[in-house]
């Protein structure tokens, strides 16, 4: 990790340990020690402690009195409670833009599904994410409801660590892959039915994954 010293430090710090923590860099339960960072950021504590206790905020991080801190476990709850809020919203939106949207979204959004294709060919993890949450990102914004993404974003996290879970797993890029098109198409044909049904589907993959690996002992997951 390094910082650049030109740019406010705690938002900087607090990018790095967010992405870390979602990419499951940092394992859930992993100690974090403030001195340990500062001194690999080479900074001071200071920034480093607000940056954890935004984390803590997010739910990202436990912060135990006498215990130090550590990355949090991912909890069932949360993802459900996050799947509910996602799918309130989502599916309203592609509702919305299969009742009508614009020509340059739908060439927009097919070319992102090209590179899709592409990432999922060459096995490209980190490209697919990228490219998913543009995807996502893309519907909000030709509907106009940026503020719906960002409630999005702010509740997806853990959803993002499960998926981090699944992600090494070819076939399920092309699973995501499959219900992207679905989405599209539904909205492309006008068919407002499809397109919240094919979004409905699309996001309840990832709950029934959390259950899933809950199911089969993966201690990562907390009920």
């Amino acid at each position: 990790m390094t910082i650049n010293p030109r740019l406010p430090i705690t938002a900087q710090i607090y990018e790095k340990l967010r992405r870390a923590i979602i990419t499951l860099a940092m394992m859930p339960m992993e100690a974090l020690s403030e001195k340990e960072l500062s001194l690999q950021l080479g900074v001071s504590r200071t920034p480093v402690r607000e940056a954890l206790i935004r984390l803590a905020d997010e739910g990202l991080i436990d912060i135990l009195p006498q215990r130090g801190s550590f990355v949090a476990p991912i909890r069932l709850s949360d993802v459900e409670e996050a799947q509910f809020i996602r799918k309130s919203l989502e599916v309203a939106v592609a509702k919305r833009l299969a009742a009508g949207c614009s020509k340059h979204f739908l060439t927009e959004i097919k070319s992102n599904l090209y590179d899709q294709e592409k990432a999922v060919a060459a096995e490209a993890l980190d490209q697919f994410r990228e490219l998913d949450e543009t995807f996502h990102r893309s519907f909000c914004e030709e509907a106009s409801l940026s503020k719906s993404w960002r409630i999005i974003q702010s509740v997806k996290l853990q959803v993002d660590r499960v998926r981090y879970l699944n992600l090494p797993d070819p076939s399920h890029l092309r699973l995501l892959l499959q219900q992207h098109r679905a989405i599209v198409d539904a909205i492309e044909a006008g068919d407002v039915i499809a397109a919240g049904d094919n979004m409905t589907a699309h996001l309840r993959d990832v709950l029934l994954t959390a259950r899933r690996l809950r199911e089969e002992g993966v201690d990562l997951i907390e009920a």
